[in-house]
């Protein structure tokens, strides 16, 4: 079998190009539906979503090349003759669908190459080691959200392409019996050679197949719901002790006693305060279902003026130290806390007076 396409066929080149391209599509198609179904599972499920995510956008970034390297071999190539150029209606529409497709198996990845770069704080890899985000997309919920819209209606086009396309291969197998599928996936040189008609460039095809895409990227735009408001830095609450009890305790203390640090020696400033017993937990809301876990080591410093009810706290945090479910290893890997390049974390705040029968708190950014 010759690489190139002749009169009769296509070549092997585009036969690999094709039938590869066409498995990977429906894998990632698959692959997306299958992590989106995961998204209100219980936490254990929660590593399920990343590693689904992280698969479907690896595969997407294959088609993504695999599609520009083919489009190029395409432009390079004659095409096989039409078998009925009488039929002009059924010519055009199969000519539509095959750029459309053409489009599609580019612009889907790279929207969803184009989410994942918006996207803050990033969101299950793409699994290679050349960079995770497009150069000069700015991280932005906004814009990610938006680009997400689009992904999401862009693949109903995708799979009403490839519908038609399929019932397209049933006609001309079932009902017409030519040698449509034989051109793709048979010996094109024992095929009958096709009618001989004079050859043009149209370009009524493309500009249709482009103004689909196009129609769609601006009805996604318009529905896209704009993100209101800005994201508030994380802040963490240190209530101080009070003299009857001698600790500081997190906000929400339910994880066994860690983090305690030797007690204030006999000679140590008044007002020189120690950690006898707490917890670091912290909460988080991954794919609609909660997550909880705590920093097994920290350690604090406490400056705190019972009378005043002022003071100061330092608190600093192993980041290694996480455990959070399922995703714990995420969670400390590059796309989120990056213990490896940030392995400790400071939070560091005055204590403020508290109303009467309330603890003094400690409110500032970590």
């Amino acid at each position: 079998m010759k690489a190139g396409n002749d009169a009769r066929g296509y070549g092997w080149v585009a036969r690999a190009f094709h039938w590869s391209i066409a498995v990977l599509i429906i894998a990632a198609i698959a692959l997306g539906l299958y992590a989106a179904n995961l998204r209100d599972t219980a936490q254990d499920q929660i590593q399920k979503i990343f590693e689904a995510f992280s698969l479907h956008k690896t595969v997407g970034i294959a088609v993504l090349f695999l599609g520009i390297i083919r489009i190029v071999w395409m432009l390079t190539q004659k095409k096989p003759r039409h078998l009925h150029p009488e039929r002009k209606l059924e010519t055009f529409t199969a000519e539509v669908m095959h750029f459309g497709l053409y489009l599609g198996m580019i612009i889907m990845p790279l929207s969803g190459w184009l989410v994942h770069s918006a996207a803050p704080g990033g969101f299950a890899r793409i699994l290679w080691p050349f960079g995770q985000r497009l150069p000069g997309v700015p991280e932005n919920l906004a814009l990610s959200e938006k680009l997400a819209v689009f992904h999401e209606f862009g693949w109903w086009l995708l799979a009403a392409m490839i519908v038609l396309h399929l019932l397209g291969v049933v006609k001309h197998s079932v009902i017409d019996r030519d040698a449509t599928l034989a051109r793709m996936a048979g010996r094109a040189a024992t095929l009958p050679e096709p009618p001989e008609v004079p050859e043009h460039r149209a370009v009524a095809a493309p500009l249709v197949a482009l103004a689909l895409w196009a129609g769609l990227a601006g009805y996604s735009a318009l529905i896209a719901q704009p993100h209101s408001g800005t994201a508030a830095p994380a802040t963490t609450e240190a209530p101080a002790s009070v003299p009857a009890a001698p600790a500081v305790e997190s906000a929400a203390s339910t994880a066994p006693e860690t983090g305690a640090t030797a007690p204030a020696s006999a000679n140590a400033n008044a007002n020189a305060w120690a950690v006898e017993r707490g917890t670091l937990d912290i909460a988080v809301t991954q794919s609609g279902s909660p997550i909880s876990g705590n920093f097994a080591n920290w350690q604090a410093t406490i400056g705190f003026d019972p009378e005043a009810g002022t003071g100061h706290v330092r608190v600093t945090i192993d980041i290694a130290s996480l455990t959070l479910g399922a995703v714990s290893d995420n969670a400390k890997g590059p796309d989120f806390l990056n213990s490896a390049q940030f392995p400790e974390a400071v939070f560091e705040g005055d204590i403020a007076p508290a109303p009467p029968a309330a603890r003094p708190i400690s409110r500032r950014a970590i």
